[in-house]
Formats: C-alpha cells, structure tokens, sequence
C-alpha cells in the first residue's frame, strides 16, 4: 500500500463535487460535520461502561470519544512528523494531515453503538441467536415476499457496533434520501476495525461491514488501494487500513485507563490501588520522580488525574514508535495484533495488570451488571415489538408503533433484512433515557410526553 493513494480526500457520495475553498481542509470539515451531527450530540447520554451521573460525573460516550479524539489527533500528528522525515517527497500529500483524519475518525467510531454500553450490543446479537429472534433465520415475510440469506443471518447473530458505524456513516447515499455525512475516503476506512464480513467473523464475533454495505467498502478499498491478504483459514480479506491502528490504539488507550479513573472516583478501587496500578508503567526511577510530585497535589483526585496524564502519554508516545518501526509491515499488511500488544515490557504489562483489575473489579462490580439487566430486558422487548410490527404492518397496533418511529428509517423496505436492519438503526440511534422511556410506556407505566 502507497501513502500517496492510501490518504484521500475525495468525499464518499459526492466524489465529483469541487473541494471549497476556506482555510480548512476536508479531512477537517468531517471533524466539523460529526461534532454538530445529531447522532454524535446523542452520545451525551448513552452508556460508556457506568451509570449514566448522579452527583459523581463518570464518563459517557460522548466524553469517551471526544478524549479518544484528542489522543488521536497526537498520535496521528506525531506519527505524520516522524514519516515526512522519513519521506521527505510525501510533503506534498496529505501526510501532514494524519492528525485531522485520525481525530475525525475517532470521533465517529463509536458512532453506531446502541443504548446500555457494550451490553446493549450483545443484547441485540443474543436477541437473534438465543431469544425470540432465532424464528427470523428461517422466517418467510408475506409482506416482502422474502426471506434472510444465510450471510444476511451472520449479520444478526453477530451484531457490531463498529460496522453499525459504518453503516451510519455510508448508507443514505443510495438515492433513497437526501442528507448524511458525505464522508471523506479515508476517514471512513479509519473506523473500520475489522475489514471483513459477519461470515469470517469467528469466533470472536467481530466484523466490519454489513451485507448492506459490503459493496461500500469494497469502493472504499478499490479506492485507496488497499490491499488483499490471505486470512487463517486460506482465504481473502482485506487488509486493515493503517490509520485503523491508530485510531484502536487512541480507544484502547482512553477507556482502559479512564475505565480506572472512573472506577476510583466511584470508590470501586481505593487510591492505594488505583495509584500503584498507574505508577506500575514506569521504572523505579520515574515513579520516584512522580511519588515526589505527588505529595505536592492536596487533593486525592487530581493526584489520580495528574498518574492518568502521564500514563496516556507514555503510551501514546510507544504507540507513536510502534508504529513507525512497523511502517513496512502494516503497508503491506503482515502486521499481527494491536500497537498497544507490541509496546515495550514495562508498560505492556502494567496496561494488562489494568485489563485484568478492569475485568475482576470494574465491568463486574454491581452497578454495572445491573445497567446490563436493564438494557437487555428493555432492547429485547423493544426488538420484538418492534420486529413484529414491520414484519406485519397492516394490523392496528403495528401501525401504531411504525408511526412513532421517524421518516428516516425505512421500516417499509422492500426486503426483510432491510426491514431489520432499519429497525436495527432505530434502536441503536437511542439514547439509554429514550429507550427505557419508550419501553415504559409501551408497557403502561408512563405517560409522560418528552
């Protein structure tokens, strides 16, 4: 793969419309265009890992992926400085603006999560593969006159946040309706994660378009010249995008050490805890030097804040190395794992020692799994209710339901997986108060208007 064809700022949608002339760039303008979009605005109040605040502020989604923003930008600058003097001849292209395409992509790769954090995401796949949704796999609608292929069905069983994205960001472009995001090339391709469909997801689920969008990517792909490579079992994918890795290490960087933060503000770990499992990154010497520094802050908090600063750039500035080092490999797409796996000792395993707290104390500790209970009970009821009425539109109440459902999803679609998966974009577009306030009261128990 070439940087030179690999960084575009041809607009997905609009590729033949002039580029306007004002002092930003395009790679800006979809910065620009995601921060005052609707969905981005909706992540104030969806679910990053806690309860969404009472009198302690925790993060959101919409925090979340603005500080992933911000690392990003840093990787992506410092990476672009460190190539050009490499590569002094790729000035003239748009190397230099890494930064402004990684940040923007970081911004939106959150964009196509559903309500309730992470549980919400699997509430929608076991809907499909171990609840009342497991009829749709060999369901015949009279009303389309269809049924869902077999890698339509993978599509379900396997629901992914990060190809919800994709199609966010890429699917109003078919003639079906004006608007959208009109996004540059190569920021689309940065939040692709998993280049590949739902049928060579594996065993971890994971993937990065839907059938729906398959076409788009392949587009995409064409365009910037990414490459083929063979995958574990003999056959073809894609290769991942290189500034994908910068944007996954920007995510991996953020939620796992502010995960720790959170966790410490909610009194889940003490400060003892909390501080020795920061101060681990770095060598004795160091964590000297920052014990010392400690004692000058009073307040226990900022002292956590002042150990997450310096942690994030510690490992913003490995991942920066990691990835120059690699160049060669991931443009030819034999680079195996993440940029944070490759990092050196010290801090690659002080950041697994954070995994692990996480796993044992954080993403188990009560108020999280109940925010789990909730979201599954609430997304599952509205699936089937909301299934049921798409699939059969003539009866009463599923009239009723279709028009409290926006003009923008095509819940009248002429095939049964674009019936779903509009709803699908429903449900995923919600925030955690609309879901549950619709869910109370279809159920009877509010009839309050919003």
């Amino acid at each position: 793969m070439k940087w030179e064809q690999l960084l575009s700022n041809k607009r997905f949608g609009q590729e033949k419309a002039p580029h306007r002339e004002d002092d930003r760039s395009e790679f800006q303008r979809d910065f620009d265009r995601l921060i005052f979009s609707a969905p981005f605005r909706r992540l104030q109040n969806k679910t990053q890992v806690f309860p969404l605040p009472g009198s302690i502020f925790v993060h959101n989604r919409l925090t979340h992926s603005l500080e992933v923003s911000s690392v990003g930008r840093s990787l992506g600058n410092d990476v672009s400085r460190l190539l050009l003097e490499r590569h002094p001849h790729l000035e003239k292209t748009h190397l230099t603006e890494m930064g402004s395409i990684v940040s923007a992509a970081c911004l939106a790769h959150d964009l196509g999560n559903p309500p309730f954090g992470h549980s919400g995401e699997r509430a929608i796949g076991s809907y499909f593969s171990e609840e009342r949704g497991r009829m749709y796999e060999t369901y015949f609608c009279e009303e389309t006159g269809d049924s869902l292929t077999p890698e339509q069905w993978q599509d379900l069983v396997h629901f992914e946040g990060n190809a919800n994205a994709f199609r966010l960001l890429t699917h109003h472009f078919r003639g079906r309706r004006e608007g959208g995001f009109v996004m540059t090339y190569s920021t689309l391709a940065s939040i692709v994660k998993y280049p590949y469909a739902s049928t060579q997801a594996g065993k971890k689920g994971k993937f990065g378009f839907f059938q729906s969008e398959e076409g788009d990517f392949h587009k995409i792909a064409q365009e910037l010249g990414i490459k083929k490579v063979r995958n574990a079992q003999g056959g073809e994918r894609y290769a991942r995008y290189p500034l994908v890795y910068l944007v996954e290490a920007a995510d991996d960087i953020c939620y796992q050490i502010m995960d720790i933060e959170d966790a410490h503000k909610l009194k889940i770990m003490t400060t003892n805890e909390t501080e020795e499992l920061l101060l681990a990154f770095f060598d004795e010497e160091k964590q000297k030097e920052v014990r010392t520094r400690l004692t000058t802050i009073d307040d226990i908090n900022e002292q956590v804040v002042y150990l997450r600063s310096i942690v994030i750039g510690l490992l913003e500035s490995e991942c920066v190395r990691v990835f120059v080092d690699n160049e060669e490999r991931i443009l030819d797409g034999t680079f195996e794992g993440s940029l944070i796996d490759q990092i050196i000792e010290r801090p690659r395993e002080a950041y697994q020692a954070c995994v692990r707290t996480a796993v044992a104390k954080i993403y188990h500790a009560r108020m999280v799994v109940d925010i789990e209970i909730a979201g599954h009970k609430v997304i599952t009821q509205l699936l089937d209710l909301m299934l049921e009425a798409v699939t059969h539109s003539d009866r009463t109440y599923s009239k009723i339901l279709i028009n409290r459902v926006s003009q923008q999803y095509q819940v009248d679609a002429p095939t049964l997986y674009e019936r779903i998966l509009a709803v699908l974009d429903y449900i995923s577009g919600m925030t955690d108060v609309f879901a549950l306030d619709l869910y109370r009261k279809i159920n009877g128990m509010s009839l309050a208007t919003v």
